[in-house]
């Protein structure tokens, strides 16, 4: 943590689009883009915008988008850039170059999520910023236990990372502690999803992490230490108490589980 964002940490909001591409959810809601499609009554990148802002642990919000008009259109999110609160940032051709551009001039650490983890509440970004911290890691990535994600909804996730100590998620949230640890980035380059293309892994791990990887070698945390020897940073798992938080809207089948979802919690809210 830094003086000069008084103990406050930079949100990341990947909003981008692919390149000549538009998303079947978009295309069906007609909008511009999948980040504005209505989940639960309100707009992805709206509903995560506002949880994010709720968070005490989080300063300066950005959004890293490639039509930023659109989400700018949207009333609290004016409202939070006419405050100050929240800037945008011009989305790159990739992934990686998109969090390198958002990244740009901004105060460390960086808590970068994406514009479609609509499940995520205010107190699971204080979670994971929080153990994050207590980690002392250079880099981290929020998890969450098969079991858990299970219990949120067995359609929320159909593919889970094994290892000895069990099956886990990826939550589509990062934690980069310092500018140099922003090469942590890079393992992102090939477009994550690492259980369905066990090549990326080979590319951003090692062959070597890729045979401990599919062979359940060791716990989360062992892996991930032999990881950090690569990168030459601390890079950490940090598992998340709630399984909703690996439940992102990344199809029509996940889309139906989170509108189910956000009705549950407003059901008993």
């Amino acid at each position: 943590m830094t003086s000069e964002n008084d103990g406050k940490v930079t949100a990341l909001i990947m909003a981008g689009k692919r390149s000549g591409v538009l998303d079947p959810l978009a295309e069906r809601a007609g909008v511009a883009q999948k980040c504005v499609v209505p989940v639960g009554g309100m707009p992805m990148i709206e509903r995560v915008v506002a949880n994010v802002a709720a968070s005490p642990r989080i300063g300066e919000i950005r959004v890293v988008a490639h039509e930023p008009d659109e989400i700018a259109a949207i009333p609290s999110i004016a409202k939070l850039l006419a405050e100050g609160r929240l800037v945008f940032k011009p989305g790159a051709f990739n992934l990686v170059d998109s969090v390198f551009a958002g990244a740009e001039g901004a105060d460390y650490p960086l808590l970068i999520t994406t514009a479609d983890n609509c499940l995520w509440l205010p107190e699971d970004f204080n979670e994971f910023a929080d153990k994050a911290i207590a980690s002392k890691a250079g880099a981290a990535a929020a998890l969450a236990h098969k079991e858990d994600v299970r219990a949120a909804d067995p359609q929320g996730q159909s593919r889970f990372y094994e290892f000895s100590d069990g099956g886990y998620s990826n939550c589509n949230a990062y934690w980069i502690g310092s500018p140099e640890a922003l090469s942590a980035a890079e393992i992102m380059r090939g477009g994550g999803q690492f259980v369905k293309f066990p090549s990326r892994i080979a590319k951003a791990f090692g062959v070597i992490n890729l045979i401990r990887f599919f062979l359940g070698w060791g716990t989360k945390e062992k892996l991930f230490a032999q990881v950090s020897r690569r990168f030459g940073f601390k890079l950490v798992p940090i598992e998340m108490s709630h399984g909703h938080c690996a439940i992102d809207v990344d199809n029509e089948r996940t889309f139906e589980v989170t509108e189910k979802l956000l009705a549950k919690r407003l059901a008993t809210a």
